[in-house]
């Protein structure tokens, strides 16, 4: 079987959420005897092919940018070549490029699409793109959404429920590097172990300059690993507060990422709006057994991070009780060590890249099976 993931972004290019989660289930997927090409826009790149850990990674030309949607002339032409030798065609949704290129190549061939998030912030644009949108998830054989939440909250997916399912996302250990003692004593010396860390790309749905405001007087220790286009605001609301106990590390290498990991505390994960739709970076945290603290945003979130069992969920918003939820886990050791353990257990039991690899082959033969039925 051939599988095609098409999608703005991927590695090298960019390292967010959608993209590890394209490399996870490709991965996965791949070990498990499926062919893999993933085809994503550069804007450094021409028609660029190579091979990556077991698949097989397609780059074209971006030529312009138009609200967050990425386009390519390129894309049209290698999209059509690779989707004839595919037996299925993967889509990663939100990104109305794809549903063009989908349309504009005709095709016969099963699809799926996981839906990563509702549209959230570009509403007045998304009028004029809902009709496009509304034919192209109707015409997707089947739609996967990443949490029940999400599925139960979604006004979107709502008109959709007979062609959707459930697959949570999942990671694979085996992928992350095991930090080295030299790399953990360097960590250890210059912050210390009782800090909280954040993970992540600084974007506005992160809920961090709420962070900000509930750190306000504490003293706590929190260390942020990332960066993004709200980077330098954050540092100036961070000044202006008085905060001195927080570190901007901005992106590091993955070794010193599960470093800190090893290292900290606990991970927060104050995202508020409903952009941030399941928070890898909070799964990274349950993978290496820390309590987490997150917002309840009616998203996957709340799906990893199970209020009073594997950490605490707040009201979004709302620094006060966020503060309080910082007290209550850094004041008691045992607690937070406890919700820790149970974070791990409920990301072996629901969220490694075994679980969702094999959900995902038992959909494409489902879909391929319907297909010939149809046929």
């Amino acid at each position: 079987m051939r599988v095609l993931h098409f999608f703005k972004t991927y590695f090298p290019d960019s390292y967010g959420g959608i993209e590890q989660f394209i490399y996870q289930l490709a991965r996965g997927t791949t070990l498990r005897g499926i062919d893999v090409d993933v085809l994503s826009l550069s804007s450094g790149a021409d028609i660029e092919t190579r091979h990556f850990d077991g698949h097989t990674v397609h780059r074209v030309r971006k030529n312009f940018e138009i609200a967050s949607t990425d386009f390519s002339f390129a894309a049209f032409g290698k999209f059509a070549a690779l989707a004839r030798q595919a037996d299925i065609v993967h889509y990663h949704y939100p990104w109305p490029f794809a549903d063009i290129v989908h349309f504009a190549a005709a095709l016969s061939k099963p699809t799926i699409l996981t839906y990563h998030s509702d549209i959230v912030r570009q509403q007045r644009l998304l009028k004029l793109y809902k009709p496009l949108m509304k034919r192209f998830l109707k015409n997707v054989d089947r739609i996967v959404a990443t949490s029940q939440n999400y599925l139960e909250t979604s006004d979107t997916l709502s008109g959709y429920l007979d062609k959707t399912e459930v697959i949570p996302i999942g990671l694979d250990r085996s992928t992350y590097p095991d930090p080295d003692p030299a790399r953990l004593a360097a960590w250890r010396t210059q912050i210390g172990e009782r800090f909280f860390l954040f993970v992540g790309v600084l974007r506005y749905y992160k809920g961090l300059h709420i962070l900000l405001d509930a750190l306000r007087g504490t003293g706590y220790p929190l260390v942020v690993v990332g960066a993004g286009p709200i980077e330098a605001e954050l540092r100036s609301h961070a000044a202006q507060i008085g905060l001195t106990n927080i570190r901007f590390l901005g992106a590091l290498s993955d070794s010193d990422k599960v470093a800190l990991l090893e290292l900290s505390y606990a991970v927060l994960f104050p995202s508020h709006l409903r952009s941030e739709a399941f928070g890898i970076s909070l799964l990274e945290g349950a993978m290496f057994g820390k309590p987490m603290i997150s917002s309840e945003i009616g998203t996957g979130t709340s799906y990893i991070n199970v209020h009073g069992e594997t950490g605490l969920v707040v009201p979004p918003n709302d620094p006060a009780v966020l503060r309080q939820a910082l007290r209550t886990l850094y004041e008691n050791p045992e607690l937070a060590h406890e919700m820790g353990r149970r974070a791990y257990h409920r990301y072996q039991r629901y969220f490694t890249a075994d679980l969702m690899a094999d959900s995902y082959i038992n959909l494409y033969h489902a879909i391929l099976s319907q297909h010939r039925r149809e046929r």
